[in-house]
């Protein structure tokens, strides 16, 4: 584990595989419990099978990284992404795939169409991303706090983020849950994005519908696949581990024939 200093905050970061001068890095952003260890393996799956290298961080109030203030601002996504040059400057990447989950892949979205990301955006990837706030998000969201407040969630988040449990938990759950979330909306940010996307959705995905989907690809203003996976819930990696990991190979392979340098 190594930290760097974004946003004023210092964040926790994984690096594997080759580094920036040597081949394009995919950049892993986590859903909105997640953290570097909750990738499990994932990362360290799509560097062999691609050759690049990967940076993977948990956000300030996650895993190791430091806290932040609560409650978190309803544009909280927005200030994540606008914090994303920072942390790519920080390391020197100069070619970047982003491979966002859940929130990372808002994140992911909202910065590939903010107009801030140059020739170093090859391409990105969204598994299980929102582009605006739907009834089942906000009904599932809910369930979570009844398991957190009692059954055993918290526990088990705390395995991945220690100290920073609540505001790992709260930080994400009371923004979603705020009246004012309901107007949460980035598709204004689609018709701006000009780099190939891949994006994934199962059908059982418990947090959206394939109305996302469908949102992504008719207003994204460049090219995008969509992969849609029966028997999959809101973690595809995991839900469908091998298929995810061929769809993503495979979209990296030829970015890095028309965007990018081999490794």
């Amino acid at each position: 584990m190594a930290f760097l200093l974004a946003g004023g905050k210092r964040l926790e970061y994984r690096w594997l595989g080759p580094r920036p001068s040597a081949a394009p890095t995919l950049v892993f952003l986590h859903e909105g419990l997640g953290c570097v260890s909750m990738w499990r393996d994932f990362p360290e799956r799509l560097v062999a099978a691609t050759g690049c290298g990967a940076m993977v961080y948990s956000r300030a109030g996650y895993g190791a990284s430091d806290a932040v203030e609560l409650p978190r601002p309803l544009a909280y996504m927005h200030d994540e992404a606008a914090l994303l040059p920072e942390i790519l400057g920080r390391l020197g990447i100069e070619r970047a795939i982003l491979v966002g989950h859940s929130d990372g892949g808002s994140i992911a979205l909202i910065h590939a169409g903010s107009g801030k990301t140059g020739p170093s955006l090859l391409g990105a990837i969204t598994e299980a991303a929102h582009v605006f706030c739907e009834d089942i998000s906000v009904r599932a969201i809910a369930a979570a706090r009844e398991a957190w407040e009692q059954g055993d969630l918290r526990a088990r988040l705390g395995r991945h983020h220690g100290a920073n449990v609540d505001c790992a938990f709260l930080g994400w759950n009371r923004a979603w849950l705020d009246p004012g979330f309901c107007a949460w909306n980035i598709e204004a940010y689609l018709p701006a994005i000009a780099v190939p996307l891949l994006a994934i959705q199962g059908e059982d995905d418990e947090y959206g519908t394939m109305a996302q989907l469908d949102a992504i690809a008719a207003k994204s203003g460049g090219p995008v696949e969509t992969l849609r996976l029966a028997a999959c819930g809101h973690s595809p990696h995991r839900d469908q581990a091998e298929a995810v990991l061929a769809r993503m190979a495979a979209f990296v392979a030829a970015r890095l024939g028309h965007g990018g340098a081999a490794p």
